[in-house]
C-alpha cells in the first residue's frame, strides 16, 4: 500500500489546488457579480472593520482571480500567498475572539491549504509545470 500512496503523491497538490480554487472562485464571484452577500454588503463589513472600502474590492479580486490561478496551477505560489493574506486578515480582523468552532475554523483550514501550496508549489499536474517545464 505504501508504494501505491507514493505513486499518488503527485496528486496531493492538485487536490489542494482544486479545492482551494473552487472555494475562492465561488466566494469572489459572489462578491463581484452578485449572490449573497454581494459587494455592497461585503464593502460595508470591511468598512465596519475599520479598513478602507477599496480593500473589499482588492479582497474580492484576489479571491476570484487568485482562485482561477490556483485552480489552473499557474503562478500558484503568488496566488496562494495573496489568498493566504486575505485569510489572515479575515481571521485577525473579522473573526478573532470568536470561538474556533463556528468562528474561524474554515478560514484557518483555507489558510493552511494556501500555505501548503506556497511551500510545495502547484505540483507536476499543473499548467505551470507544463508551460514552464518545472519539476516539483
Amino acid at each position: 500500500m505504501s508504494k501505491w500512496f507514493a505513486k499518488c503523491s503527485d496528486w496531493a497538490p492538485t487536490v489542494l489546488r482544486v479545492v482551494l480554487g473552487i472555494v475562492f472562485i465561488a466566494h469572489g464571484y459572489g462578491k463581484l457579480w452578485g449572490g449573497a452577500p454581494g459587494m455592497e454588503a461585503f464593502t460595508g463589513m470591511v468598512v465596519g472593520l475599520g479598513m478602507p472600502a477599496f480593500m473589499a474590492y482588492v479582497a474580492a479580486i484576489v479571491e476570484f482571480f487568485g482562485g482561477i490561478l490556483v485552480l489552473l496551477g499557474l503562478f500558484t505560489r503568488y496566488a496562494a500567498t495573496l489568498i493566504g493574506i486575505v485569510m489572515l486578515v479575515a481571521i485577525f480582523r473579522a473573526k478573532w475572539g470568536m470561538p474556533l468552532v463556528g468562528g474561524y475554523e474554515l478560514d484557518l483550514a483555507l489558510l493552511a491549504i494556501a500555505v501548503a501550496l506556497m511551500l510545495s508549489g502547484p505540483g507536476k499536474l499543473s499548467l505551470e509545470a507544463t508551460i514552464f517545464k518545472k519539476e516539483w
